[in-house]
Order: structure tokens, then C-alpha cells, then sequence
């Protein structure tokens, strides 16, 4: 019963956010994650996410989790307001309504229902399309290049007067957002695995190639994947698929083409879930699936390149 799983007492979550070599600093107006190696593995942890859920939603935080209806359904979920988001936050008349779709029931039980969305209330208990109870577990590979002009030349934004970044977007068919492409990781698949399987399957419709194209295919994603990268972020996602029981967590992994020479010899082409896929622009215009934007305002920030035209708004934060 939703009663019971929603009982008073808290259930030991286990989240996995631990990051890799990281160094907060924060001075001025900003608050920006800084690593000891400029260009080695190291990790971002965006951690007002949950730690704004003990006391209600912080602004932009936690909102994808309680929209409505719920994907792939007609399903409204309970209204969560602001301030009764936090489980800390007593509310005896909470009443989450329950669904699991049809396709997750069909499949294997994964583990103890009993657990609660570390970021708070959303509205609806079970595992809606997830197919596990608690995290389900996701990586995100982003890849960046430099925008040139013809002549190779790096192009700058005319009022921020930094460099250009692009990373490789695709539509998603489920819901025509844009999004990094990523993925669900496979039992017993490591996460490096992960991230150039999907890449290569959404991005580059690896599964549509001949032998010899995957071959070939292979060897032009290995340069780009052997190479250093950046841990962009670790952790739990506001995704409009979780639910108080089940949730998503990523892994965010940038790999940068500093010079091109790689994707210059990959040719972009959607497949998988993908409906399309480009190069784009990187800036605060962006408007991506679940935390999409934020993962792609920390590479910009990271690689030093142009995010918006309005300095205060980078002072913002996230």
C-alpha cells in the first residue's frame, strides 16, 4: 500500500554521488566546482539539487520530477508544493497516486520497494517507467569541439568575447526534447562502455552499420574515448520519469575533440532513440531534457568557454 511506503519513517537511501579529486572554491558572486588537474578526470557534484529537499524545493530544483502527466501516460500525479517537496517536512494528508506502466510490471523485480526519492516528494509512488526500485542508473557522454569559422580559425562570441563551444545533441523520439545522448547502463556493463555504446548508437546509428563500417566505426570512437576527459557530474536527476519510489541517476562525462580531427572523420547520423541529431551552440539559451542544461553550463564553464551574454547570470549559479 502507498501508506505504508510512505510511513513516517525515513528508509536508508543509497545514492551513489561520490566523486572523483574535487575542489570547491567560492569567491565573488560565483560558486563554481574546480578541479586540481585543468584537463584530468575530476568530478562536479550539483548539490543543491537534493540538499534544498530537507527544507522544500529550492527554485529550479526538483521540478521535472513532479510535472504532469507523468511520460507515456495519461496519469496526473499528486500535487507536491514548494515548501512540502522535503520528507522532512511533516504532511500527514500526502496521498501519491500509484502507477507503474504495464511494460516495467511484465518485467523482473529488482529490489525492495522500500525506499524514498532522495530529492523529495513527487507526487506518485511506484516505479512509473523505471525498471528498477531506487536509482536507475544512466550515462551521459558529452562531446564538445570548438566552433570555427572556414578558415579553422576558433569564432568567439562578439559581447562575451570567449570562445564558441558545440557538443552533439540528439531529438529524443519519446518526448521531442533535445538532449545529450545517453543512456540507460546494461547489468554489469561499466560505465565507460556505456557512454561510447550510446554515443555510437544514437548519434552515429551504429546499429544500422555493416561489419566493416562498425569496424571501422570502433577505431575513430576509441581515439575519442581513450583520450583525458572531464567527470562532469555524479549523481541524482531531476527526470519527469521519477516517481517517490524510483529515480534517475548519471553519470556526465565530457570527452573534447580540442582540434576536430576526430569528428571530423565521424559523420553525425541519428539512430536508436534518436529522431535527429547536430552539432549546437552551447549557451543559457539551450532548453534540454531533465538536467541536461546544467551538465552543459559546467563543461562551458570548465573549458572556459562562452555561456551567456549577461555576466549576472552566470553569478546566478545553478
Amino acid at each position: 500500500m502507498a501508506e505504508r511506503i510512505l510511513g513516517k519513517t525515513l528508509a536508508t537511501v543509497s545514492l551513489s554521488v561520490a566523486l572523483a579529486s574535487v575542489t570547491v572554491k567560492s569567491s565573488g558572486c560565483c560558486s563554481i566546482p574546480a578541479c586540481r588537474n585543468t584537463f584530468s578526470s575530476c568530478g562536479f557534484h550539483l548539490s543543491s539539487n537534493i540538499m534544498s529537499s530537507s527544507n522544500g524545493a529550492k527554485e529550479n530544483s526538483h521540478n521535472k520530477a513532479r510535472t504532469s502527466p507523468y511520460p507515456g501516460s495519461k496519469v496526473q500525479r499528486s500535487q507536491v508544493p514548494n515548501e512540502k517537496v522535503g520528507w522532512f517536512v511533516e504532511w500527514q494528508d500526502y496521498n501519491p497516486v500509484e502507477y507503474t506502466a504495464v511494460s516495467v510490471l511484465a518485467g523482473p523485480r529488482w529490489a525492495d520497494p522500500q525506499i524514498r526519492n532522495p530529492a523529495g516528494r513527487t507526487g506518485l509512488v511506484g516505479r512509473g517507467l523505471l525498471g528498477r526500485w531506487g536509482p536507475n542508473h544512466a550515462a551521459d557522454p558529452i562531446i564538445t569541439r570548438w566552433k570555427r569559422d572556414r578558415s579553422g580559425n576558433k569564432i568567439t562570441h562578439p559581447v562575451s568575447g570567449k570562445n564558441i563551444l558545440q557538443f552533439v545533441a540528439i531529438k529524443r523520439k519519446d518526448c521531442g526534447e533535445w538532449a545529450i545522448p545517453g543512456g540507460m547502463v546494461d547489468p554489469g556493463e561499466k560505465i565507460s562502455a556505456t557512454l561510447k555504446r550510446e554515443f555510437g548508437e544514437e548519434a552515429l546509428n551504429s546499429l544500422q552499420k555493416s561489419s566493416t563500417e562498425k569496424r571501422e566505426l570502433e577505431e575513430q570512437l576509441h581515439k575519442l574515448f581513450s583520450q583525458e576527459h572531464l567527470v562532469i557530474y555524479k549523481g541524482y536527476v531531476d527526470d519527469p520519469r521519477n516517481t517517490d519510489n524510483a529515480w534517475m541517476e548519471t553519470e556526465a562525462v565530457n570527452y573534447h575533440d580540442e582540434t576536430g580531427e576526430i569528428m571530423d572523420n565521424l559523420t553525425l547520423e541519428a539512430g536508436d532513440d534518436a529522431g535527429k541529431v547536430k552539432w549546437v551552440d552551447i549557451s543559457d539559451q539551450l532548453q534540454l531534457y531533465a538536467s541536461h542544461s546544467q551538465f552543459i553550463k559546467l563543461v562551458a564553464e570548465k573549458r572556459d568557454a562562452h555561456w551567456s551574454e549577461d555576466s549576472e547570470t552566470e553569478c546566478r549559479g545553478l
